[in-house]
């Protein structure tokens, strides 16, 4: 027994014991990964990942002291045969019609309780579970105490539901025992669909050539070496492969020495789960990359962003707006009094588009009861503009990222694309244009127009009040003269000509002011605009960056062993 033992162990890859708490930190990697995931990527290219986190949680609340066996193999290959032998008791049905063996059949030695709570979520019916041990017994089943053997439906049934159930408890297991007879070891569909998918659960996996007996001592050898290459095809090298006869209690003493060593190491359900902790990774590596990417696009990119964004926002109407209300306002504050009514007549700028800062509305844009302003609807040209800078920044945001990334990074660039429109006129609405106040120098410019105004109204009383006095026939006061010009004249004359003078003066620095007026307005509406669309397009590319970034580290973490 000693030497079938060594042998067993040798052969075995799963020498190396999985340690519980890396293989935990590596679920907790994958459940990380999902987290940052979910939401970006297809549902499709998740689903394994998502079965392995569920079904490894449950499996590991569940009895580590139990290890579940399956034998899987095709119909006639003597399953049921072996589950038996195994047991020493007929517990499976075995007979000549197909297929035999229509749903699992379980065998469970040693405690019961977690064994139970392990068939009920492997869906094992109470009715085809058996309890192989008895007073009677002794100690002769005690090295295979924790052992919980499953005998599964013919994968290669006729029926379909046998097949599905199959590749169902497949999934659930801790260790698959593949059986394959002398007629149909190198099937197609067993190495294909089956053994080929097994490459990286070696650890779990094992292959008996049952009914050994029907070779000839001379073929057996030929048949093992043979099915040993099919197996290291399947990229299965190092699995174990025993010859077992059903038949001849003699014929499993391999096989019941391999699975008392599984049951004793207690390692099995570990490795099962390290084994598909490596093939959800493998899947998924595709999805990221190997270096981390940008936090986001570029300056050129945003600024192109920004410029679009401002187009669709009608900021040029805007300025355009501020720099006509300057002058407007400038004119109606500068301007000779005698005309400044006329000014006030013609409707402001900035108030036709309800915009903050008219005359009238609250000086604190915030306070303001405007909801939204009247800014021109955008052009198609423009719409088509904003279109293309936010794809570009998806694009340029997405470059370095692998398949699947990509598509999530356009989609949330658009994410909140219906909500720019009112987003935008909202802060264009709430920005102060720096309208609200009148300049000092606007102040002091009117009150000497005023002055001046004065000043020839007081010199045209004076020459009046002269002539009515003279077609009166009163005595007319003699006019104060300065040089040859009298008072009155110079008042009404330098008055006339002050007010000129000053308006000709005031003017390139009302011109100068309304450039200024709206350079600070674009100044401040670009900045405003840049935080929307910040908010809106860059903050979710930023996000869906950070989230690959994060799937990207716990990915790597999921390949540490």
């Amino acid at each position: 027994m000693s030497n079938v033992v060594g042998r067993i162990r040798g052969a075995f890859r799963g020498d190396q014991r999985v340690d519980p708490d890396v293989l935990l930190a590596r679920l907790d990697a994958v459940r990380r990964f999902l987290a940052a995931a979910d939401g970006h990527l297809p549902d499709s290219r998740l689903v394994s990942a998502h079965t392995l986190v569920e079904r490894a949680g449950t499996r590991l609340a569940l009895s580590r002291d139990h290890t579940v066996v399956a034998l899987a193999g095709a119909t006639g290959s003597g399953k049921s045969s072996l589950f038996n032998g195994l047991a020493r008791l007929d517990l499976s049905p075995v007979g000549v019609r197909r297929p035999t063996t229509g749903v699992a059949h379980a065998c469970v030695w040693g405690a019961q309780e977690g064994a139970a709570r392990l068939l009920d979520w492997i869906g094992v019916l109470p009715r085809h579970r058996f309890v192989r041990e008895s007073a009677l017994d002794a100690d002769d089943e005690a090295t295979l105490h924790g052992l919980v053997l499953l005998d599964l439906p013919d994968f290669d049934s006729v029926q379909w539901s046998h097949r599905l159930e199959v590749d169902r408890l497949l999934g659930l297991v801790d260790l698959v025992v593949w059986v394959v007879d002398p007629q149909k070891y190198a099937d197609r569909v067993i190495h294909t669909n089956y053994l080929g998918e097994f490459h990286r659960h070696r650890d779990v996996t094992l292959v008996v050539l049952n009914q050994a007996d029907r070779l000839s001592p001379a073929e057996l050898p030929r048949v093992l070496a043979d099915l040993r290459r099919l197996l290291d095809a399947d990229g299965l090298e190092g699995v174990p492969l025993l010859a077992t006869t059903a038949t001849d209690p003699g014929g499993i003493v391999e096989l019941r020495a391999a699975l008392e060593r599984t049951v004793t190491e207690r390692q099995a359900a570990l490795r099962r789960l390290a084994g598909d902790v490596d093939t959800v990774v493998a899947g998924l590596d595709e999805l990221v990359g190997s270096d981390r990417p940008t936090t986001g696009p570029d300056e050129a990119t945003k600024s192109e962003l920004t410029r679009a964004l401002a187009g669709t926002a009608g900021v040029p109407a805007v300025t355009e707006a501020v720099q006509q209300a300057y002058r407007h306002r400038a004119a109606a504050s500068t301007g000779w009094p005698l005309v400044r009514g006329w000014r006030r007549l013609r409707p402001d700028p900035m108030r036709r588009l309800h915009l903050p800062g008219a005359p009238g509305e609250a000086t604190d844009p915030a306070e303001s009861l405007v909801a939204a302003t009247s800014v021109p609807d955008p052009t198609a040209a423009q719409r088509s503009a904003l279109g293309l800078a936010i794809r570009t920044v998806a694009d340029r945001a997405a470059a370095e990222l692998p398949a699947g990334w990509p598509d999530a990074v356009a989609d949330a660039a658009r994410s909140r694309l219906t909500d720019l429109p009112d987003a935008l006129d909202r802060v264009v609405a709430a920005t102060d244009l720096g309208m609200a106040r009148r300049p000092l120098w606007w102040r002091l410019v009117g009150a000497g127009q005023w002055l001046v105004t004065l000043a020839a109204l007081g010199g045209l009383g004076w020459l009046v009040l002269g002539y009515v006095l003279r077609a009166l026939g009163l005595p007319d006061p003699e006019h104060p003269m300065v040089g040859v010009v009298p008072v009155p004249t110079l008042l009404l004359l330098g008055g006339l000509l002050a007010g000129l003078l000053l308006a000709a003066l005031t003017r390139p620095v009302v011109r100068w002011g309304a450039v200024r007026a709206r350079r600070r307005a674009d100044q401040r509406l670009t900045a405003a605009v840049a935080a929307v669309g910040d908010e809106y397009v860059l903050a979710p590319v930023r996000d869906v960056l950070a989230n690959y970034a994060v799937a990207r580290d716990a990915l790597r973490d999921a390949t540490r062993r």
